[in-house]
């Protein structure tokens, strides 16, 4: 039997599978079946061995994460046919019907899932902004950045048209950092329009030499989210502008 139609959408699924968790969560998640004896007298000689132990890993570990219920009998079985080329219990018109079914009520799920953690981060920002404006040293705009001078500059500050030289570090509210020019050994040249509104608005008012710390709320920063960026999230950062590029 041709299999062609009915990939594209197994690929879909197990794409979304696996993007649908933190890497970080999926470590923590592992951490004790690693520590635990294997249940299992499998042994992994050969490469092939390893190989198919680790495709199994990946998508045993989505569907675990996902909480998608799945008949693992069947599941083997099936497999198992279907490698070895054998008369299926299904036709591909059938497999298809069932996966485009499955695949709506996932992205549906997906989607509410989104939706709660969004929510959740959304009330957690709103809340530490209020208690973090009363701060000494913190100061807000009219967009509702707030922001606080660490280290005063002296140099030139950037127009919208300039590019600017930084260090920076970026991190979530309960302090997991997401990105960092300080880790990567060199600071990060970029144009001052060309980075979320609420770097933009900071850069504009700060100078050479100066190092600032922002609170950058969501609608400032990734709004609904992005890869590696939750929905909602409140960023916080630190931005030590180091040169300003003027427009040539």
């Amino acid at each position: 039997m041709r299999m062609r139609t009915i990939l594209p959408l197994m690929l879909a699924l197990l794409l979304a599978l696996s993007c649908g968790y933190a890497q970080e969560e999926a470590q923590e998640e592992a951490k004790p079946a690693a520590m635990a004896k294997p249940k299992t007298d499998i042994k992994l000689e050969t490469e092939m061995d390893k190989v198919s132990y680790a495709i199994g890993v990946q998508i045993g570990t989505s569907l675990r994460m996902q909480k998608v219920d799945v008949n693992t009998k069947i599941l083997f079985s099936a497999l198992d046919a279907a490698v070895k080329d054998e008369p299926l219990l299904m036709t591909e018109e059938e497999m298809i019907q069932v996966m485009e079914a499955f695949q709506q009520k996932m992205e549906q799920k997906m989607q509410e899932m989104q939706q709660q953690e969004g929510a959740g981060n959304e009330k957690a920002a709103k809340e530490f902004l209020a208690e973090n404006a009363k701060k000494e040293g913190v100061k807000i705009t009219d967009s509702g950045l707030q922001y606080q001078v660490l280290e005063e500059g002296k140099g030139a500050s950037p127009t919208a048209k300039d590019k600017v030289q930084c260090h920076y570090r970026g991190t979530f509210l309960d302090g997991e950092e997401f990105d960092s020019s300080y880790k990567r050994g060199e600071p990060t040249t970029f144009g001052v329009t060309q980075v979320i509104k609420g770097w933009t608005e900071a850069l504009q008012m700060m100078k050479e030499g100066d190092k600032w710390k922002l609170w950058i709320p969501a609608d400032l920063a990734y709004g609904e989210g992005r890869s590696g960026i939750p929905p909602n999230s409140l960023l916080i950062f630190e931005i030590e502008l180091i040169k300003v590029n003027p427009e040539q």
